[in-house]
């Protein structure tokens, strides 16, 4: 490698820090996965559930229910990002698993109907549309709706599509255990907002470092509970591979469908962004805390959120190219 080289790989790793730290994570958690299993050396699920608690308290700081209100007025908007979400995919996903479900291993087929399930991302949805020059109070509205609505859609969702309802778990236990884990420290970092929205503002690289940790750490100790159950020993790379397409093959059907619908409903540009960045984000920060209780010890833990993490690294790659273009149109 030239010395030229280095730096540059350097740089590019410090960037994409995040999808590095994914990729140790579930090789670590393959090469020692009884550290971070439940009830593990580490006690992972105990950490992890303090993690979520705290990441979704600091978001309730960052939601101003000033910008959510002003994106209440655009109601076709909110119809089209919705359906996206909570029917198209949906409805993609049961016909991809008609198709297909059978030739997939059984993980991977329920990780994919999980990935269609999930409430969209707040965070990406609106940074995207803001870069892109959209309506983003819309982006705000929707993206948050989306979150709360899932808290019901998703467990039902993945009840309809296989009939697993959390290793057992009673429908509304799944919706209260869901609501607890996301919803209570939302609402307590709204609460909150008045006092700490400042300090919040002030260590916003930090609460958003914060963020992505968790995420890693979840990530890390459901792959530990699924290795020491046999992931790798009964998949292998193939899983991968077809978890990589089949998201990619996902992303690029629900960005064209949401293209063509908002351009045949004529939205103004602004409205089109917004519509089909939120239309079109999986939550990854919802998705695996959500799947630690809706699947509980399920074996395959690890091979259901193969889907989403795959899906959530697609998105913000094609989604960042997106909103580029989008922001090079000219301002008339």
């Amino acid at each position: 490698m030239t010395p030229p080289a280095l730096p540059r790989l350097l740089r590019t790793l410090h960037k994409e820090w995040f999808l590095v730290g994914m990729i140790a994570a579930v090789l670590l958690a393959s090469l020692a996965p009884n550290l971070g299993r439940s009830g593990g050396v580490l006690h992972g699920d105990r950490v992890a559930d303090a993690g979520i608690a705290l990441v979704f308290f600091l978001h309730g700081l960052g939601i101003s229910l000033t910008a959510f209100r002003n994106g209440l007025g655009r109601w076709q908007v909110h119809l089209v990002v919705q359906l996206c979400t909570f029917v198209v995919f949906p409805l993609v996903g049961l016909a991809a698993y008609a198709l297909l479900g059978r030739w997939l291993p059984a993980g991977l087929a329920l990780g994919f109907c999980y990935l269609c399930a999930l409430p969209s991302t707040i965070s990406s949805s609106v940074a995207m549309t803001g870069l892109a020059r959209g309506n983003v109070p819309a982006a705000i509205f929707n993206a948050t709706l989306s979150s709360l609505l899932g808290i019901v859609a998703t467990p039902l969702l993945v009840a309809a599509f296989t009939g697993v309802q959390g290793d057992g778990l009673p429908f509304m236990a799944s919706v209260i255990g869901i609501a607890r884990l996301l919803l209570l420290p939302l609402v307590a970092g709204q609460l909150m907002r008045p006092l700490l929205h400042a300090w919040h503002t002030r260590h916003k690289r930090l609460t958003t470092l914060l963020d992505r940790w968790v995420i890693l750490l979840l990530v890390y100790s459901a792959f530990c509970d699924s290795v020491a159950s046999g992931l790798w020993q009964h998949n292998g790379l193939a899983s991968l591979g077809i978890a990589f397409i089949g998201a990619g093959a996902f992303l690029a059907f629900i960005l064209a469908f949401s293209t063509w619908l908002v351009r045949r409903c004529a939205f103004p540009v602004e409205d089109e962004i917004a519509t089909v960045f939120c239309g079109s984000k999986k939550t990854l920060a919802s998705g695996v805390p959500m799947a630690k209780l809706l699947f509980g010890a399920h074996p395959s833990i690890g091979l259901i959120l193969l889907p989403i993490m795959l899906y959530h690294q697609l998105q913000l790659f094609v989604c960042s190219l997106l909103a580029n273009r989008y922001a090079a149109r000219s301002a008339g």
